[in-house]
């Protein structure tokens, strides 16, 4: 069905005829295999626990390159506790270049039927739209990039560096394939992570705003705090009480503000950002911030906006609290949970000491909570080349679109490559606006117009980046 009819079927869905797209007869093929290939995975329920179909939508992915020409030996399916990984390598001309890895997971988060309007994995075509758990989120960007890197192959191209397909299954949850395949692909030249649309829409026109360049991420880090203390009866309180000395602690965490940082990731956003920001006061302090980030006033216009806050700084913030365990006892025990995302550049350790610097109460005890699930990882350089290769890629797929680097609050697959001191970017193809993001919520949908320039994208990135 999808190789003979999908463009008129998607082009029913959105009122338009894609071939009135430039050039959009000359890969229906590959534009017909993204969607099928986003359906197929999408209908895999590829969630953590029992039937995890992760492994499922890594065959899926691997049979299409291996029948596209990928060798047997370079194609490799892992499987990891209840879920799987996959490798699959384009050698390249020169195996003494490093590669260009293109990351992406195939895991989605829970989904319950009863909450959506269409059962979340069952592919469902409507109004424009593909519907379905992991279409934003991101089956449909990973589906996007293999269906053009089999196109890239069709037509006769060979890279001079080598191109490598790496899907996490577990990115969701605990990442531990995504540390696994970061350590395997350590001597990569650079990481694509296709991982959520890249491009913004504007909510008026529907118009490619801008791109987002996404090359730095923040710490994620919980921290437990806990105080034990003798309790006994409540008819008689005493001063060492656990929730009272808590409480204080996490009143003074949460008025504490941590200095304000900037990177070169950072610099670039408050310069390239100010121009789309609404709040002329705003975007005069975002201008100025990136020129002087110790000016005080647009730290404190930057601060009061919660948008904000959190890129200027480290910002740490109680999100669980627990304590007591009786109505007529003092409590012997009571523990709250602190939240923090760590400025690129600062030990965990620092952030730690300056918080039970702020406590300055020693019978607080503090431990990091995170487990395995994170790591330090510095900010990505602004690599010339691959600002470059985007701006052509762009410019071949949707036109002359604004590029603004960004850092997120974390965390994805990238993290594990840049602590390994290898630079990772966003590369996602599609285009989304603000209010047509439904990642990880009910009834996720992606824009089908994205197919057709997504194609494009990646093909020119792709060739580009690999070809020296």
């Amino acid at each position: 069905m999808f190789k003979h009819c999908w463009a008129a079927l998607i082009g029913m869905a959105i009122g338009t005829s894609l071939s009135a797209t430039a050039d959009s007869a000359d890969y229906n093929i590959a534009e017909g295999q993204a969607l099928s290939l986003s359906q197929s995975a999408i209908a895999m329920r590829s969630v953590r626990g029992p039937d995890n179909q992760t492994h499922q939508v890594a065959d899926l992915f691997a049979g299409a390159l291996r029948q596209a020409g990928w060798k047997e030996q370079d194609v490799d399916v892992v499987p990891f506790e209840d879920t799987a990984y996959l490798i699959a390598t384009w050698p390249g001309a020169n195996p003494e270049l490093g590669p260009i890895v293109i990351s992406a997971h195939m895991d989605v988060v829970e989904a319950d039927p009863a909450d959506w309007e269409r059962d979340p994995f069952t592919p469902v075509i409507e109004d424009g739209y593909l519907f379905g758990r992991g279409a934003s989120d991101t089956k449909f960007d990973a589906a996007l990039a293999v269906a053009a890197l089999i196109e890239l192959r069709r037509s006769g191209y060979r890279p001079q560096r080598g191109l490598v397909i790496a899907f996490s299954g577990d990115e969701e949850t605990t990442m531990a394939t995504s540390q696994v395949i970061a350590q395997r692909l350590s001597e990569a030249r650079m990481v694509l992570n296709v991982d959520g649309a890249s491009g913004t829409l504007d909510e008026a026109t529907g118009e490619p705003a801008y791109w987002s360049l996404q090359g730095a991420e923040k710490t994620y880090v919980d921290f437990q705090l806990e105080v034990t203390n003798p309790g006994g009866h409540s008819s008689m309180p005493r001063a060492d009480n656990a929730i009272t000395q808590l409480s204080l602690v996490l009143a003074r965490i949460g008025a504490h503000r941590f200095a304000p940082e900037v990177n070169e990731i950072t610099r670039a956003y408050f310069r390239e950002a100010s121009a789309f920001q609404s709040d002329p006061a705003l975007a005069a302090a975002m201008r100025t911030f990136a020129e002087d980030p110790g000016d005080k006033k647009a730290i404190d216009l930057l601060r009061a906006d919660p948008a904000m806050i959190g890129r200027i700084a480290t910002t740490c913030v109680p999100t669980m609290v627990k304590g007591g365990h009786a109505e007529n006892a003092l409590p012997q025990r009571a523990t709250a949970i602190v939240n923090c995302r760590i400025f690129p550049g600062r030990s965990i350790a620092s952030v730690q000491a300056e918080l039970q610097e702020v406590a300055a109460v020693p019978d607080v005890r503090f431990s990091n909570f995170t487990g395995d699930m994170s790591v330090e990882a510095p900010a990505s350089p602004l690599d010339p080349d691959y600002l470059k290769a985007v701006e052509n890629a762009l410019a071949a797929s949707w036109g002359r679109v604004p590029i603004v680097p960004a850092q997120s609050s974390g965390a994805s697959d990238s993290m594990w490559y840049r602590a390994l001191g290898v630079a990772s970017y966003s590369a996602s193809a599609t285009f989304t606006k603000d209010s047509e993001d439904y990642s990880h919520g009910l009834n996720e949908r992606i824009p089908l117009r994205n197919i057709a320039p997504g194609i494009r994208f990646y093909l020119s990135l792709f060739r580009e980046l690999s070809s020296r």
